[in-house]
């Protein structure tokens, strides 16, 4: 991923101040009475923010769905994809789901994920832990509104392995 230009604003998120946002995110769900039945992580960094979720809200049936949108610091694809495996919602018609993410920032990957689930489960909302003012999607939840380049402390680092014998490539299963 490439670095943000020296004259970005950056929000920075460390390890400590996620572990409060999180738990305040999951206070803001718990207080308004949703009861998710299950919470559906936008991998990959909505993965920290559904675990973290399923924990304080005491909800253990976590689903991963993943989607591919970014490519870099402001580089994306037209529209969001799904990538496999991919999510069975058979069973779940009555069933209350908490989509979590790291950042609604054009709203378009939990869009997609909203209209995947929309109509064939019970309950639908959305949180997490940013949302910028250009979202498409205005979630339910939201710890903090922002339109600048945020840091999150699990990318911040550039990864251990070499990214061109990495199998960082999308399995087909």
């Amino acid at each position: 991923m490439a670095e943000p230009s020296a004259d970005t604003v950056r929000e920075n998120l460390d390890w400590s101040r996620y572990g409060t946002a999180v738990r305040e995110l999951a206070t803001m769900v718990a207080d308004d009475g949703f009861r998710p039945d299950l919470i559906l992580a936008v991998a990959r960094g909505g993965l920290f923010v559904a675990g973290s979720l399923g924990y304080a809200l005491a909800v253990k049936n976590l689903y991963v769905m993943n989607v591919e949108f970014y490519t870099g610091v402001d580089e994306r694809l037209e529209m969001p994809v799904m990538l496999p495996p991919y999510l069975d919602l058979v069973d779940l018609e009555d069933k209350r789901i908490l989509i979590a993410d790291d950042v609604a920032d054009t709203g378009k990957t939990i869009e997609l994920v909203v209209n995947h689930c929309d109509g064939k489960v019970g309950e639908v909302r959305s949180a997490v832990l940013y949302e910028k003012s250009q979202s498409l999607v205005k979630c339910e939840y939201v710890w903090k509104r922002t339109d600048d380049w945020i840091e999150f402390p699990w990318s911040t680092e550039p990864p251990v392995v070499d990214l061109a014998e990495a199998a960082h490539r999308v399995v087909d299963a």
